[in-house]
């Protein structure tokens, strides 16, 4: 059994569609299940539909029918039969979307978004089984939501493994080519849930580790893992193996090839992780398993964007103890503030975080009780594994550095 999974960028077209239909004929889709990602940027386009039923009610149908145009051009291009059952399939789920705005009575912002965002996956997905279907592959679509069960914490949900594990032994049949959904659960009232964002590749180590699955392929638009991102570094390498614990570290740090919930079931059970290039699916890639560091062992760099910075200090000059810290961190929990990096001295705390539920003006109202607080917006924060000094120089030169914080093996700088 293989776990392949695609992203919205390998969907984001009629074109995209059919080079996964060859990539399949290339390295075959027996016993596989395929995931796939919302088509192209339809996230971000149903994001803007959510904030149409909070903001502005009435541009709603507005920001919903640019999404149907793009599926429909899509449809287009696939199907020439008009008359074909896919267009009936996707009408139906965007009529859902919309019966949901129109009875939603919850004014959770959270809920809403895992109730509308999730159609994105699911709409890609039938489009991808039909057009399959139409070039003699057969398939079996699975709604990944009856396979998946996890709490109700929307938009960051967390996995309830036995149930998981139950209903995708019972529903999937591994003989046959299955296509599902990533990024999205179901809670025990059968409301949507999505497991944050970026989570297909976390859908495709579930699946994995439930099935006990010999392999597991992320197909990108890259030739596998590089050593950066190059939408924000000039030179890059390729990493041919990496061991689950690199990649663990690399995707904790912000790696944004592997998402960081991804590796643990794969190393679990020894399950191996390959990146490798939709565009040229015979290249070897990049393999991720057990095994030792990087290979070759070259700096890695990762760069998170739009980062804060607060620096607290009691207001009488005395020490930052443990019952402060520990009070600082319930705030962080509260107002779901993940912590990428910490520096503290005697009477001073440092702490770079991620603000992506923005709960920030109000926990900075909450530490400007009893600390005082300088704060610092859109700072950037780069890590360099296996760092030496040519690599840190490199990203230095010429900006602001706030903190540095260095460790063995790993730098990390915070900066303007």
């Amino acid at each position: 059994m293989r776990i392949f999974k695609f992203g919205g960028a390998s969907v984001k077209d009629a074109n995209g569609v059919k080079n996964i239909v060859a990539v399949l004929q290339q390295v075959g889709h027996e016993n596989t299940l395929v995931v796939i990602s919302a088509m192209g940027k339809t996230t971000n386009a149903m994001e803007k539909v959510v904030t149409s039923y909070f903001e502005d009610k009435k541009t709603i149908s507005s920001s919903l029918q640019e999404v149907i145009d793009y599926h429909e051009s899509i449809l287009a291009d696939l199907f020439k039969n008009k008359n074909h059952l896919v267009y009936e399939k996707v009408k139906l789920l965007f009529e859902e979307v919309k019966g949901f705005l129109t009875w939603n009575k919850s004014p959770k912002y959270a809920f809403v978004y895992d109730q509308v965002v999730g159609y994105g996956e699911l709409i890609s997905t039938t489009i991808v089984s039909e057009y399959f279907k139409e070039v003699d592959m057969p398939n079996i679509w699975q709604d990944v939501r009856n396979l998946i069960k996890t709490d109700n914490t929307y938009r960051d949900a967390s996995v309830n493994w036995e149930r998981t594990q139950k209903e995708i032994s019972n529903r999937i049949d591994v003989s046959q080519l299955n296509i599902t959904q990533g990024f999205l659960g179901s809670d025990d009232n059968n409301f949507t849930t999505t497991l944050g964002r970026e989570g297909s590749d976390y859908t495709a180590a579930i699946l994995a580790y439930c099935l006990n699955a010999d392999s597991v392929t992320i197909w990108k638009d890259v030739p596998g893992v590089l050593n950066a991102d190059p939408r924000n570094f000039k030179e890059t390498q390729l990493l041919n193996e990496i061991s689950y614990r690199e990649a663990i570290e690399l995707a904790f740090y912000g790696a944004s090839v592997i998402h960081p919930k991804t590796l643990q079931p794969l190393q679990r059970k020894e399950i191996p992780l390959h990146v490798k290039s939709f565009l040229n699916p015979k290249e070897d890639g990049t393999r991720v398993a057990k095994g030792k560091g990087i290979s070759p062992e070259v700096p890695c760099f990762i760069v998170k964007k739009n980062q804060v910075l607060i620096k607290l200090s009691s207001l009488d000059f005395s020490f930052i103890m443990e019952d402060n810290i520990s009070e600082i961190f319930k705030l962080f929990h509260h107002h779901r503030m993940k912590v990428d990096l910490i520096q503290n001295s005697a009477i001073s705390f440092s702490v770079c975080l991620d603000n992506k539920f923005n709960g920030l003006q109000a926990m900075l109202n909450e530490l400007k009780r009893k600390f005082k607080v300088v704060c610092h917006e859109d700072v950037s924060l780069y890590t360099i594994r296996h760092f030496n000094d040519k690599a840190v120089k490199s990203l230095q030169n010429g900006r602001s550095v706030l903190v540095e914080q260095r460790g063995r093996e790993t730098v990390q700088l915070v900066v303007k």
